[in-house]
């Protein structure tokens, strides 16, 4: 069956986003589709149609058929074998891999990614080639592609570019690594713990930043704040973070003097080139025996 229509666009389009897709997986593993809600209300999957694209028409329409709800401002993956999803990528959040019985059978080469209603109105459309990946990839097998932004048009070839081998070259479930949204995933910076005792004793007597990022263009304001808000130590002023690297807090000031007992604030405050800005606070607690 064959179904020919004139495209139109709803009066009030569903806000769902085609936000990545995974065409080319390794060996026999499944292919995934990655969805967002960009509008404010929920959205039932179950109203939602994946569409095969053959001969420059719908050829099959594939009904969802899951009661998940997707809330605003999230992302769900769909594909017909969920278990094999979560045993190749970090998946931050496994309720958000719906399995479904069918989805089109996308070319590693090249196809189109439809979505619709049940009414063949178009949601959202992606014709994808393996060109759009890094030309730097030695092989493209298992590497996702993913939306840089959600706020310039989904056809547009640029907007689209390969997950980032430090996450694995995927992101079922959580924001792209390519997002242009942000400059760096939550997860990038970690510390070795939430507090530091500098005693001397070899035990939590340092504190250490560690980060590891995507990109190699982004600078920082490192800075540790009490807990009236002032300034006890600045770490990194105005420098280049790289694509890695470690800072460590002693528990002095910057004038050398040991701080007080009590909780501090560490605050990253990163930013790029071109002016846009990303911050990340975590609390730490000085313990003095």
């Amino acid at each position: 069956m064959c179904f020919c229509i004139a495209w139109s666009v709803a009066s009030q389009p569903s806000e769902v986003r085609i936000s990545e897709i995974l065409f080319n997986p390794i060996d026999d593993g499944a292919d995934y589709l990655e969805l967002y809600n960009s509008g404010v209300r929920p959205v039932s999957l179950g109203d939602i149609r994946v569409a095969r694209w053959r001969g420059n028409e719908i050829d099959r329409l594939y009904s969802l058929e899951t009661p998940y709800i997707l809330a605003p401002k999230q992302y769900v993956v769909i594909t017909t074998n969920a278990a094999d999803i979560q045993s190749r990528y970090k998946v931050q959040y496994p309720n958000r891999v719906v399995e479904v019985p069918a989805l089109p059978a996308y070319n590693n080469a090249s196809g189109t990614v439809l979505l619709c209603t049940v009414d063949t109105v178009l949601i959202d459309r992606l014709d994808y080639t393996e060109n759009m990946h890094s030309p730097l990839l030695r092989s493209k097998e298992g590497v996702a592609l993913e939306r840089r932004s959600f706020d310039r048009p989904t056809q547009e070839t640029s907007n689209w570019y390969s997950a980032a081998s430090t996450v694995g070259y995927g992101t079922p479930t959580y924001r792209n690594s390519q997002s242009q949204e942000v400059l760096f995933l939550e997860d990038a910076f970690s510390v070795s713990a939430d507090l530091i005792s500098p005693d001397g004793d070899g035990y939590q007597d340092l504190l250490d930043l560690t980060w590891q990022l995507s990109r190699s263009d982004l600078y920082a304001n490192i800075t540790l704040f009490d807990a009236q808000g002032r300034v006890a130590r600045h770490l990194l002023r105005n420098g280049s973070l790289g694509t890695e690297g470690v800072l460590t807090w002693d528990g002095l000031s910057d004038d050398g003097i040991r701080c007080r007992r009590g909780n501090y604030v560490l605050w990253v405050e990163t930013y790029d080139v071109s002016g846009r800005q990303q911050t990340l606070k975590r609390t730490i607690t000085l313990i003095i025996k």
